[in-house]
């Protein structure tokens, strides 16, 4: 800590050494306007290393905004979805394709520069990269799947000398072997600090599962650096909130949402995930730090500073589920270096960056025990007494669904059958328990964004409705039993899922080979990790169960890694006959709060299906994910929406909204900002993918300004 404080004092003192050596310290050369504005790229995911999704670029601005025209775009020719935040660094564009090839543009043209193609399909989300150099050397720092690349920023090409012939194999240096077992991906870009990235991951849900280790490497070498474990070794903090051992056989704490960093002070500030297993936790009893925490880190050395844990004890998935924002808020006149976290239960919690102190109260309530054999729940948890929830916390029959009178009658006979008391009510067996709002938020990975000049936060938040339960877990050595250790807890004890994002497996066999089916279950797709901890044998007795073969038992094997007394009965949407929300609409908003009084400045529905607005029901809402940015123009822009396929331009003072256009695909990503040649882009990428009606694919679409001038930049049309 007094190396710390005597950097921050350095600081204070030498201000224009400090943003040079901030520069440094996040990896990028930013540049600066003689009004000391921020640099016309975009170089880091989120914007800047504060990861406020913030520009000071103000040629597009509330007075012209209607007039944006697609500049270019580029179709990366594949389908799959993307849900990727692309980079813009010295007049090039860096993005990633929906089967994580990674590719350079003309940011001013969107031609095409390089591909890089790893020769390995990838089939989890990547949601951005990370850029760095020393002034000569320049890389591009990107997952693909378990691996971590080095690329030359200028070719393409991996950087030989960087780890493993240009590539870091993350399963490595987790303290579990073989390494080969272990699921690990990349879903999130690493954060850059001097020469060290740093990077989390993501695990599965389920045991057997890797712990969620922090990790730095040198960035020119791909040595690691430093190891923060989230489930502490013996002689650690935090070793005492775990059963004794529990290192060597838990699994995840994981940060898969993203980090900030503050290059001054040097601290990265980290959010985490549940442990697995995510809904039963009787080989955990205890708070499991470092579990659900926002943790701050030095990000030198790795070590902790401060954390805070939002859920002790997780039996609901209720991650942390999106990277901080970093920004400056004001108490009786001082100005308070603080960090805003969201959360899926729709809080926001926010700190001083320094110390971790709540800069609004934090109250300790009360819960009822789990009446599951086994299991210990957490008697109290925190919540934030301001800002108020910026999603609905219970869900009542007055909060029904009224869209016909059908609909409405079905839900409230549907809603007899479940229990439904608001957050942290633990799960029963045998009845279902409403999550409201559900295991997809409230706020999700894309992230809130900052403005700077008001301390106002904009996060853009789903409301709906979900169900879980437990059930007794028999049958291990079963075929059966494997798929409902390792496979139930998404797709359902019935494997009926929950489109799209958890597929049905039903009849599964008719759409897939067993070739398919297995590469799945090794490697992952989508939402789903890989399962390489599965023998052979196991897997081969999966596979004939998913293709009907539910009777051939596993001759002489032994059981499933994961084996629990009880098992999650799956992820439901609680959606009517018809698809749609069972809950009165709005089923997805788009949030203002000042974080100086915690008081909320405007609050909007976002997003609508469009076969209802067609009939007149307009601004329901609906799913969203990918986040906003917020701009000196005094424009909030943000894609998110599933089912409309709009991009929309807000003011962001009013929430009015001021312009929107149809993209290929929704545009479930995080858009960037950026200026070449003096003039402002608007890039989101465009894939779509969860809208079961709907087809996928991979477009980055560009908008600015028209040209005045002779030479006009044409508008390509958009290609699906």
């Amino acid at each position: 800590m007094k190396i710390l404080a005597n950097r921050t004092s350095f600081f204070a003192s030498v201000a224009a050494l400090a943003l040079g050596l901030i520069a440094n310290a996040a990896g990028t050369s930013p540049k600066f306007d003689a009004s000391g504005q921020e640099q016309q790229d975009w170089p880091a995911y989120g914007g800047t290393p504060e990861n406020n999704h913030y520009s000071g670029l103000a040629q597009i601005n509330r007075n012209n905004v209607r007039r944006l025209a697609v500049a270019w775009s580029f179709d990366t020719q594949e389908e799959g979805g993307l849900q990727t935040s692309p980079i813009i660094v010295d007049g090039k564009l860096y993005g990633i394709t929906p089967t994580q090839k990674v590719f350079a543009l003309d940011a001013g043209t969107g031609k095409l520069v390089w591909k890089f193609d790893s020769g390995i399909r990838g089939t989890q989300p990547n949601r951005g990269l990370a850029y760095w150099s020393d002034g000569k050397d320049k890389r591009i720092l990107v997952g693909v799947m378990h691996f971590l690349y080095a690329l030359d920023a200028a070719t393409g090409k991996p950087i030989s000398t960087f780890a493993n012939e240009g590539h870091i194999d993350l399963r490595e240096n987790l303290g579990r072997e073989p390494a080969s077992a272990q699921s690990i991906d990349l879903t999130s870009p690493p954060v850059i600090y001097r020469d060290l990235l740093i990077v989390g991951g993501r695990n599965p849900e389920t045991l057997p599962a890797p712990p969620g280790d922090i990790r730095a490497y040198d960035v020119r070498t791909g040595k690691l650096r430093w190891s923060f474990h989230t489930i502490p070794h013996p002689g650690e903090f935090g070793y005492d909130t775990w059963p004794k051992d529990a290192w060597k056989t838990s699994g995840a704490a994981n940060n898969w949402a993203g980090m900030a960093l503050d290059p001054r002070r040097g601290i990265v500030y980290v959010p985490t995930g549940s442990a697995a297993f995510d809904f039963y936790g009787a080989d955990r009893l205890g708070d499991d730090l470092f579990a659900n925490c926002l943790i701050a880190l030095n990000a030198q050395t790795g070590e902790r500073i401060w954390h805070f844990q939002g859920v002790h004890h997780d039996l609901w998935d209720r991650d942390f589920p999106s990277p901080p924002a970093l920004l400056t808020v004001k108490r009786d006149g001082k100005e308070i270096a603080a960090v805003a976290q969201t959360t899926k239960q729709g809080f926001v919690y926010l700190f001083d960056r320094a110390n971790g102190n709540p800069l609004f109260p934090v109250e300790s309530r009360k819960y009822p025990p789990s009446t599951v054999p086994g299991e210990v729940a957490a008697s109290e948890q925190p919540l934030p007494l301001r800002p108020a929830p910026f999603a609905r916390q219970l869900l009542t029959t007055d909060l029904l669904t009224a869209r016909t009178l059908e609909a409405h009658q079905w839900a409230l006979e549907e809603s007899k059958k479940f229990r439904s008391e608001g957050q942290f009510i633990p799960f029963s067996v045998g009845k279902g328990t409403v999550i409201f709002p559900g295991f997809d938020g409230g706020a999700e990975w894309g992230g809130p964004a900052v403005d700077p000049e008001t301390a106002t936060i904009y996060i853009n938040s789903n409301e709906m409705a979900w169900t879980g339960a437990l059930a007794p877990n028999t049958g291990e050595n079963s075929p059966r039993g494997i798929y409902m250790s390792q496979c139930s807890v998404c797709h359902g004890e019935k494997m009926a899922g929950s489109p799209p994002a958890m597929p049905s497996l039903i009849e599964v066999g008719h759409r897939l080979t067993p070739t398919q089916i297995a590469a799945a279950i090794k490697s992952g797709k989508g939402r789903m990790p890989g399962f390489p901890n599965l023998t052979e044998d196991q897997l081969s007795a999966l596979i004939d169960f998913l293709m009907g073969g539910e009777s051939k038992e596993l001759a002489g094997s032994t059981p499933p890694p994961a084996s629990m007394k009880f098992r999650f009965t799956g992820y439901h949407k609680f959606l009517d006959p018809e698809g749609y929300p069972a809950v009165a609409p709005p089923w997805g908003t788009l949030n203002a709060i000042n974080l100086n009084t915690g008081e909320y400045v405007w609050k909007i529905p976002l997003g609508e299906y469009p076969e209802l607005a067609s009939k007149g029901r307009k601004n329901t809402g609906s799913e969203n994910y990918g986040g906003p940015i917020v701009t000196a123009g005094g424009l909030l822009f943000i894609g998110a929406t599933n089912f409309d396929k709009k991009f929309r331009a807000f003011d962001k003072s009013t929430g009015e909204l001021l312009w929107e256009v149809t993209i290929p695909f929704s545009g479930n990503a995080t858009p960037a900002t950026y200026e070449v040649n003096g003039r402002q882009f608007i890039v989101i990428a465009a894939g779509g993918g969860k809208d079961p009606k709907s087809p996928s694919g991979g477009v980055y679409v560009a908008f600015a300004l028209p040209q005045e001038s002779t030479n006009t930049i044409s508008s390509p049309e958009m290609k699906h």
